[in-house]
């Protein structure tokens, strides 16, 4: 069983989760250590498996893992069957080592899916950001699988906590995604340099609510760019890190050479947050702005065909319909981050480059052991 709480918190007994964790040099005790989910087709089992094997909680991303698993073997995967396979793959290749988990964007319709697929493949953790799931704790349900949410401030977190909590389950972390992430931002725009909503002062409220639910690990994430900052962050509370970023710009990461090579390229003026054009999850997205895809949607033509169709919502008719499409407020975030991979089906569709606030800073492609022994000081 995971945890059992008790409704009443004077009466709750705290076991704390078993995460995998790792040593940092300057710091005395083991750490959470986390390979962000990224985008589509970036943290496959390729880049997730190498993480994992130092250690490391390695999560992969749910978007589009029906179509990478149908385009790598032929076969005809649904949400749930490339979920199941993608974390099997993962799993083996990392050797059982570290902890192979998913990232899940609550918002799209096809994360529940996605959540079964990988619990029946053997996953470690669930990863949950961009919604609010109150029944997540039934998915796992006489099961080990780890439950984290991702939040942004005290208030969700909190609110998670009080849902979940109902059916004897609180979250077994939490991540703390700061306004300095890359992809879509759990903040209004207005906010985002707001230093009212820095990490710095985001994380005592969220240590306060895991306090108060009974001291769950609180993970960081958003603009942790080396071993200082990790330090940093552990001294200040929380207990572990989460990147994504930096581990884009490997050799193992499956972005495009014309992606990477886009991040090397990139200088701090070159990094905005896309509104207008924007997301049709309707988030504030952070990305590299000689993107083509953001290029092209700067003309303003609306989308007019998606080979995915991910964000498809139900009208209050009950038909089918995505925002995206036909509206030039938003471009086919299916489409520019499939070709961002280099691997969509239409070579004519043009590729979106998501990448963290500090992504100017990468000045080269680097392996991820070499990634690893820099960020923890020692070698395998």
């Amino acid at each position: 069983m995971i945890i059992s709480w008790a409704l009443r918190p004077e009466k709750r007994k705290v076991n704390v989760p078993k995460f995998p964790t790792i040593l940092i040099q300057g710091i005395s005790s083991p750490i959470i250590a986390t390979l962000g989910g990224m985008g589509a087709g970036i943290s496959l089992p390729k880049l997730c498996s190498a993480a994992a094997s130092r250690g490391w909680i390695a999560n992969i991303s749910s978007v589009a893992l029906d179509f990478f698993a149908s385009n790598e073997t032929g076969q005809n995967f649904d949400h749930f069957g490339a979920a199941k396979l993608k974390v099997e793959q993962a799993t083996r290749l990392s050797g059982g080592k570290g902890m192979i988990s998913l990232n899940v964007m609550l918002s799209m319709h096809t994360a529940i899916e996605s959540i079964r697929g990988a619990i029946a493949g053997g996953v470690g953790a669930i990863f949950a950001g961009a919604g609010i799931s109150r029944n997540l704790p039934k998915l796992v349900k006489d099961t080990n699988v780890l439950l984290v949410p991702i939040v942004s401030s005290a208030e969700v977190l909190n609110l998670i906590c009080r849902c979940w909590q109902k059916l004897g389950h609180l979250p077994d972390a939490v991540v703390l995604e700061g306004p300095l992430a890359g992809g879509h931002l759990g903040y209004e725009t207005k906010n985002i340099e707001n230093i009212d909503f820095s990490l710095e002062n985001l994380l005592p409220s969220i240590l306060d609510v895991s306090n108060k639910y009974g001291g769950f690990p609180v993970i960081v994430a958003g603009g942790i760019w080396d071993r200082a900052d990790i330090i940093r962050w552990v001294k200040a509370g929380a207990a572990g890190i989460q990147m994504g970023t930096r581990f884009l710009a490997t050799k193992e990461s499956g972005a495009s050479e014309a992606f990477k090579q886009a991040i090397v390229a990139a200088t701090p003026d070159d990094i905005i947050v896309a509104t207008d054009p924007g997301s049709p999850a309707g988030m504030p997205f952070r990305i590299i702005k000689s993107s083509p895809g953001y290029l092209e949607a700067l003309t303003r033509v609306p989308t007019d065909k998606c080979v995915l169709r991910y964000m498809i919502r139900k009208d209050s008719d009950g038909s089918s319909f995505c925002p995206a499409f036909g509206d030039p407020k938003y471009f086919c975030i299916c489409n520019g981050l499939l070709a961002a991979t280099g691997k969509h089906p239409d070579a004519n569709q043009k590729g979106i480059y998501t990448v963290g606030a500090n992504a100017a800073r990468v000045q080269e492609i680097i392996s991820t052991e070499d990634l690893i022994n820099e960020l923890t000081g020692f070698t395998k």
